[in-house]
């Protein structure tokens, strides 16, 4: 997946504005309403990135082909057709698609290879600038063949050329949005009321209240289980989780913590479901001046500082405090979902003493004796920003403020509106935010997220190093998987020296839908993936 912000992460609040008076109606004719913490950024698959955009563009729009709920990414193992109806390999650095004949845009037309090739020029086009661009770097051409056969030419074999060639595109309609000037794509009144060719119809977007689709009874891989579907925001998550047990709500993708997990069990028409998970919560620091990509950050630029605010981090007592233990803490920027997850892979150890020593040795001390460290008449200070709609990430927030109290370090806390801290992000307006990541199942997605060629779409703060770069690449290229693996945990051992972030969980997630839904499947990288499948009794 490409994405934050994935910044409105899949654990942010997740709530319901007003109540919705339960349908009588089962079936095809049945309402899901959906709470979320945050709106949607945009609607417009190449540059959507927040978890609700994703969620919602996924029902909108396809993709050439899926992965399954086995999450396999290598070779063709598992892959549902979409839009193709099938493919095959000419030879070791060319895949050709054959598109469904049924395949149909919502407004009629039928879908074509031109729009495959034209997708993949967006996606491309630096005026786009979209976060996945980076990801579809193996692939050298796509070329219409003719209507409905598409090839995909790429620089290497490697074995997930499908993978990179279906899971990165949602393919768009070249007949609506071609006259579009590439720098104005992502706020053109079209993309705000999207036509896509998936299994629900865009209805209606009312900015920070609700988005609401229908069920397109005519899509051509059968039509969808539940008649409409509705995004409901509420940036309050007690308010979110009070109303799903009270049955004003049917969907919350993400409970956390104990005593939230046993209220959802306790509620007779819910049903609670354990999945893997994707995501990760994280401090992210800027490493460039506020707003001033060309200066260093006054304090988080200098290495040394982030080193030691990670050393004076306990993330294993931030996991225990927030989360109940629901949860491990990671060794870097990936989860339990994505293969090259171990155990004992470490990032930098909670050590206080050994944190002060450092924060010593490049000049911080106590000089007036008030609590705070300073340099030169500095003190030795930085904002934290997170949102309002995530008391997880809230209480983490105040718990590493405590911590790095102790050590001399001032954090300063900044609640913001979800789309106010994607805004601020997306700028590089911050000191240092607690994010969140919804990881793409193959390791390389790392780039996106902390690689120079992320920067700044989705790279928030600024981490640039050649060394980690070069070290992904060869992660990326190498063929045997024990010898990849190997070039993985070095990649990300460079990375955990740098800390331009610390990686403080992963959660075991909790889903609370209601019994009345039937044929419920969660797949971790995208928990709306097979939405269209449930069925409503």
């Amino acid at each position: 997946m490409t994405t934050s912000s994935k910044i409105s992460f899949l654990m942010a609040a997740l709530a319901l504005s007003g109540c919705e008076t339960r349908d009588p109606c089962v079936g095809t004719c049945a309402t899901a309403v959906i709470t979320v913490g945050a709106d949607a950024d945009v609607l417009f698959p190449p540059l959507s990135q927040g978890n609700v955009s994703q969620a919602v563009a996924a029902q909108l729009f396809l993709k050439l082909a899926d992965i399954g709920l086995g999450m396999n990414t290598v070779g063709d193992s598992g892959f549902v057709p979409k839009l193709a109806e099938s493919w095959t390999y000419e030879d070791s650095l060319t895949l050709v698609f054959r598109l469904h004949p049924a395949a149909r845009w919502h407004d009629g037309v039928p879908v074509s290879a031109g729009d495959v090739e034209f997708t993949f020029d967006v996606y491309l086009d630096p005026l786009v600038n979209a976060p996945a661009g980076p990801l579809l770097e193996s692939i050298v051409s796509v070329t219409a063949r003719d209507e409905r056969t598409v090839s995909f030419t790429f620089s290497r074999w490697h074995a997930e050329q499908l993978y990179d060639a279906t899971h990165h595109m949602l393919i768009l309609p070249k007949h609506l949005l071609d006259t579009i000037p590439r720098d104005r794509m992502g706020s053109h009144p079209l993309v705000r009321a999207p036509i896509g060719s998936g299994p629900y119809r865009f209805v209606e977007w009312r900015a920070g209240e609700s988005i609401e689709l229908a069920a397109d009874s005519t899509f051509f891989l059968g039509a969808p289980g539940i008649g409409r579907l509705i995004w409901r925001v509420t940036p309050d998550f007690a308010t979110s989780l009070t109303q799903v047990v009270t049955g004003e709500a049917d969907i919350l993708e993400a409970v956390l913590g104990e005593e939230n997990v046993t209220r959802a069990r306790g509620a007779e028409h819910l049903r609670v479901v354990e999945y893997p998970s994707g995501v990760y919560v994280y401090v992210a620091f800027n490493v460039t001046a506020a707003g001033d990509p060309d200066r260093p950050h006054p304090v988080l630029g200098d290495r040394n500082v982030r080193r030691a605010v990670v050393l004076a981090t306990d993330r294993q007592s931030i996991l225990q405090s927030v989360l109940g233990g629901l949860g491990q803490v990671p060794g870097g920027p990936t989860t339990p979902m994505v293969r090259i997850w171990r155990d004992d892979m470490r990032q930098l150890p909670f050590d206080s003493t050994r944190a002060g020593r450092l924060l010593d040795s490049v000049g911080w001390r106590d000089s007036d004796a008030d609590g705070v460290r300073d340099r030169h008449g500095t003190p030795l200070r930085f904002d934290l920003m997170y949102p309002s709609s995530s008391q997880v990430r809230a209480q983490a927030a105040v718990i590493m403020q405590e911590q790095l109290r102790r050590v001399g370090v001032d954090v300063q806390l900044r609640v913001l509106e979800p789309n106010a801290m994607v805004d601020r992000a997306n700028q590089g307006r911050f000191d240092a935010m607690v994010g969140a990541w919804q990881v793409d199942p193959p390791p390389g997605a790392i780039r996106q997220l902390w690689s120079s060629a992320g920067i700044p779409g989705s790279n928030y703060g600024r981490y640039a190093s050649a060394a980690f770069d070069a070290a992904l690449q060869r992660a990326v290229n190498e063929g045997d998987p024990t010898a990849a693996q190997r070039r993985w945990e070095e990649a990300i051992g460079i990375i955990n020296e740098d800390a331009p972030a610390m990686w403080l969980f992963t959660p075991t997630l909790v889903a609370a839908v209601a019994v009345r839904f039937h044929n419920v499947t969660i797949r971790p990288d995208l928990w709306s993936a097979t939405l269209w499948q449930w069925t409503a009794q």
